[in-house]
C-alpha cells in the first residue's frame, strides 16, 4: 500500500504509425492511474463501518488494516501523522466508523481507503475495548487492594480536578463547607472529549508534584469528579494513560465519575471510589458537629471518671483515719520504747557474743600443734616412696619391651627398603638415578643402570621387536658348608607382667 507520490505518472508511448488507429493499447500503468484517478474523484470521501482485524503496524509508523463484515473486506491505511489523532487506537476485533477516501495500490490493482478519522461504533464496541484494556491493567495488578493508599481522617486541604461551572463542583463545595470547613483547592479541567483524560491527569501530577511547605501547600486528598452522562460521555475517564497517573499518584484519589451505576476504569485504580461526587465529598470529610458532640461527650466523661475518682479516694482515707489514734505521737511511743529497750540490751549482748567466740578460738587453737603437722606429712612421705618402689621395675619392664618391639620393626623395615636389593632382584634406575618402576617409562636405546645387591651395571633398552637373548647358564655356585642357624637369644626378654 503506497502513496499517490510513489509512481509518476507517464504519458502514453507512441505508437508507430503503422498501428495507429481509433482504438489505441493503453499500458498496464496506464489503465491502473487512470482507476486510481476514478475512484479518488468519485470516492473521495466515505464513511465505513466494520470490524478491524490484520492490523500491522509497520517499523515507518504507518499501520496497515481490514475492514470486513459479514460479507466483504477492504485493506485500509492509515499514515503516520494520523495515528496519534484518533478517536481510537486501531485493535483487532473492535468495530469502528472511519473516515477516509478510497484509493487504489496499482502495485496489486487493489483498492483500499486512507482512513483519516476513526472513533468505535457505539456502546457494545467501546465496552469491550474497555474489558480488553481492564484485563491487561488487572494483571499488571493496579486494581490489587493492597496498592491502594488509606485516606486521611481529618483533611487540611482537599483537590478537587473537575469542570469549574457545573453543579458538580457548587455540591463537593457545598457539602465540604458545611461538614468540615477546610481548604479546598480546584484545578479546572474539561470532562468530557479527546482532551479531558490528559487534562485530568495533568492535574493529577500536578498536585503530586507540589510540597507541603510551598506557596500552595499538597492536597492531603484529591477528588475526581463529573456528573453523569452516557458511555461515550464518560469514555475519557476510561483514558489507560489517565488510569496509570491515577496508580501512579503518591496523594490518595477518590474517584467520583457519573452515578452510582456509572463506572469507568480509574474507580478500579483510585483507593476509593464514590457513588456520586456528593458522596465523594462525605468519603472525605468528616462531620465537624459530630466531632464536637463527640469530644464533648468524652469531657462530660471525664469528668465524672474523676469525680468518682476523687471520692473513692476520699472515702479510703476517711476509713483510714478512723482506725489511727487522737494524737499523732501515740503513733510512735510504742516503737520508741522498743526501741530504748533495745539499745539497753545491745552492750552486754555485743560482750557475751565476743566471750563465746573466744572459747570456740581456744578450743580449736588447742588441737591445732606442729607435731600433728609433722605426721601428716611423714605419712604423705612413706605413701610417695611406697608408690616409687612399686611403679619403678614396671616401667623398666615396660620400656625394655617396648625397646625390644621397635628393634624388630626397624630390621623388618631393612628388609623392605627398595635401596637394599635382594638377591634376585635388581633395581632400575635412570640417567639421573630415579627408579623407574614400569616398562611404559622406557625408550628404546635409552641408557639405564642395574642395582643389585652386590653392585650395579649400566645397560641400554633394546626396541619393542627386539627378541630375548638367549641365556646365559648360571654357573655353579662353590660348595659351602651351610652357615650355622644363630641361637635365638634370651637377653632383652621382658617380663610378660
Amino acid at each position: 500500500m503506497i502513496s499517490d507520490n510513489d509512481y509518476a505518472f507517464e504519458g502514453p508511448a507512441e505508437a508507430p504509425a503503422a498501428a495507429r488507429d481509433n482504438n489505441p493499447p493503453l499500458s498496464i500503468s496506464e489503465l491502473s492511474f487512470a482507476l486510481k484517478r476514478t475512484l479518488e474523484d468519485r470516492f473521495g470521501h466515505v464513511r465505513l463501518r466494520g470490524e478491524i482485524s490484520k492490523v500491522n503496524r509497520h517499523a515507518s509508523g504507518h499501520v496497515y488494516l481490514t475492514l470486513k463484515d459479514d460479507k466483504a473486506a477492504i485493506d485500509g491505511v492509515i499514515w503516520k501523522g494520523v495515528v496519534k489523532g484518533l478517536g481510537a487506537q486501531p485493535e483487532s476485533g473492535l468495530e469502528v466508523i472511519v473516515t477516509g477516501k478510497i484509493t487504489s495500490y496499482p502495485a496489486r490493482s487493489s483498492y483500499q481507503i486512507v482512513i483519516e478519522s476513526m472513533e468505535p461504533a457505539g456502546a457494545g464496541a467501546l465496552l469491550a475495548q474497555l474489558e480488553r484494556l481492564k484485563g491487561r491493567l488487572r494483571d499488571e495488578g493496579l486494581f490489587e487492594p493492597s496498592r491502594k493508599k488509606s485516606l486521611p481522617t481529618f483533611p487540611a486541604t482537599i483537590g478537587v480536578i473537575t469542570s469549574p461551572t457545573g453543579a458538580v463542583i457548587r455540591d463537593i463545595l457545598h457539602r465540604i463547607a458545611e461538614r468540615w470547613p477546610c481548604r479546598v483547592i480546584v484545578w479546572p479541567v474539561v470532562v468530557q472529549g479527546d482532551a479531558a483524560g490528559g487534562q485530568v491527569a495533568n492535574a493529577i501530577r500536578g498536585f503530586d508534584q507540589m510540597t507541603p511547605d510551598g506557596p500552595i501547600p499538597r492536597p492531603d486528598l484529591l477528588i475526581v469528579a463529573r456528573g453523569g452522562g452516557s458511555v461515550e460521555d464518560l469514555w475519557c475517564f476510561n483514558d489507560e494513560a489517565l488510569a496509570r497517573a491515577v496508580a501512579e499518584a503518591r496523594i490518595p484519589i477518590i474517584s467520583a465519575v457519573g452515578h452510582e451505576t456509572d463506572t469507568t476504569l480509574i474507580d478500579f485504580v483510585s483507593d476509593r471510589r464514590a457513588p456520586t461526587p456528593t458522596g465523594a465529598a462525605e468519603i472525605a470529610t468528616p462531620v465537624l458537629a459530630d466531632l464536637r458532640w463527640a469530644l464533648s461527650d468524652l469531657e462530660a466523661r471525664l469528668a465524672r471518671a474523676g469525680s468518682r475518682l476523687l471520692e473513692d479516694r476520699r472515702t479510703r482515707l476517711r476509713a483510714a483515719a478512723r482506725g489511727l489514734p487522737a494524737r499523732p505521737e501515740d503513733l510512735l511511743a510504742l516503737p520508741q520504747q522498743r526501741l530504748d529497750h533495745a539499745a539497753s540490751r545491745l552492750g552486754s549482748g555485743l560482750h557475751r557474743n565476743v566471750a563465746v567466740h573466744e572459747r570456740q578460738l581456744a578450743v580449736v587453737g588447742g588441737r591445732l600443734s606442729k607435731g600433728l603437722l609433722d605426721r601428716a606429712i611423714e605419712r604423705r612421705g612413706d605413701r610417695l616412696a611406697a608408690y616409687a618402689d612399686r611403679f619403678g621395675p614396671a616401667m623398666k619392664r615396660r620400656l625394655d619391651r617396648d625397646e625390644t618391639r621397635l628393634a624388630a620393626l626397624s630390621r623388618a623395615l631393612a628388609t623392605l627398603d627398595p635401596k637394599r636389593p635382594k638377591p634376585g632382584f635388581a633395581r632400575i634406575e635412570d640417567a639421573v638415578g630415579a627408579m623407574i618402576a614400569s616398562a611404559a617409562a622406557l625408550s628404546p636405546g635409552q641408557a639405564v643402570r642395574i642395582v643389585f645387591s652386590d653392585g650395579a651395571r649400566g645397560a641400554t633398552i633394546d626396541g619393542e621387536g627386539a627378541g630375548p637373548r638367549p641365556m646365559a647358564q648360571p654357573a655353579a655356585p662353590p660348595a659351602s658348608k651351610p652357615a650355622p642357624r644363630p641361637k635365638p637369644s634370651t637377653a632383652g626378654q621382658g617380663d610378660l607382667f
